[in-house]
C-alpha cells in the first residue's frame, strides 16, 4: 500500500520520472480524467450555447497538456522553447460563458498534474471539482428567478381585489404582479391584462388555465413560461 501511495502522491526521481511506462500512464490518466470533466460539463450544462466540439476539446486539452509536461520534463530550455512556440499561436474563439473558461482551466490544471505525474493531486482534484459542479447544478446555486411565467388574457370589465381571478392565481402561484391593464381602444369594455407569475408547480399549468377559462368574460388566455435556460 505504501508503494502504491508513493506512486500516486509523490514525484519520482528525475532519472525515473519520464520513462515510457510512466509517460503512458500519465497520458491514460489524463484521458480518463479529461473524460470525467467532459461528462460533468455535459450533464450540468444549462445554457443554449452547447458545443459538441467544446466537450471534446476538454478531453483533448487534458491529454495535450500532459504531453507538454512530458516533453518539458526537467529541461528549462525546452520549457522556454515551448512557451515561445505557443506564443505564436493566436486563439480567436470567443468564450461567451465564464463557466466554459473554468472548465478549460480545470482541464489545463488536471493535465499538468497528470503530466508531471502528481497522480493523487490529479485524481482527488478532479473528484472534488466534479462533486462541487454537480452540487451547484443540483441545488441551482446562484439562480434568481423572481418570476417564471407571463399570463395574458382579455376580460370584459375590471378585476378588483376580491375577483375570482386573483383567488385562482393565489392558489397556483407563490406571487403574481400585474404588469399592465389596457383597454383595446376600440370603444369596447374588454381590457387586456398581463401578469408576471411565480408558479409553484408548473405541472398544474393546465389546471390553472382551465379554471381561469371557466370564469365568465375571460377570453384569449395565453401563458408563456420564461425560458430558464436563458440567463443574462
Amino acid at each position: 500500500m505504501n508503494q502504491i501511495w508513493e506512486i500516486l502522491d509523490g514525484v519520482p526521481s528525475a532519472s525515473k520520472m519520464f520513462t515510457p511506462q510512466n509517460v503512458l500512464l500519465s497520458l491514460l490518466l489524463a484521458f480518463v480524467l479529461g473524460q470525467v470533466l467532459a461528462w460533468v460539463y455535459y450533464f450540468t450544462h444549462s445554457g443554449l450555447s452547447y458545443s459538441r466540439t467544446f466537450v471534446q476539446s476538454l478531453v483533448l486539452i487534458t491529454v495535450v497538456v500532459a504531453i507538454i509536461m512530458a516533453v518539458i520534463g526537467n529541461n528549462i530550455i525546452t520549457a522556454f522553447g515551448l512557451m515561445g512556440a505557443l506564443a505564436i499561436i493566436r486563439f480567436r474563439n470567443v468564450v461567451k460563458d465564464t463557466r466554459d473558461i473554468v472548465f478549460v482551466f480545470c482541464s489545463l490544471v488536471v493535465g499538468m498534474a497528470a503530466g508531471s505525474q502528481r497522480y493523487a493531486i490529479a485524481i482527488v482534484g478532479t473528484a472534488i471539482l466534479s462533486l462541487i459542479t454537480i452540487y451547484l447544478y443540483l441545488t441551482g446555486f446562484g439562480s434568481h428567478r423572481p418570476h417564471n411565467g407571463f399570463l395574458r388574457f382579455s376580460f370584459d370589465g375590471h378585476i378588483g381585489p376580491k375577483h375570482p381571478v386573483r383567488a385562482i392565481l393565489k392558489r397556483f402561484c407563490g406571487k403574481f404582479t400585474l404588469v399592465s391593464a389596457q383597454n383595446d381602444g376600440l370603444g369596447a369594455s374588454s381590457v387586456e391584462y398581463a401578469y408576471q407569475l411565480m408558479i409553484r408547480n408548473t405541472r398544474k399549468n393546465e389546471q390553472m388555465l382551465a379554471e381561469l377559462g371557466k370564469i365568465e368574460g375571460i377570453k384569449n388566455i395565453s401563458l408563456t413560461m420564461q425560458e430558464q435556460l436563458l440567463e443574462v
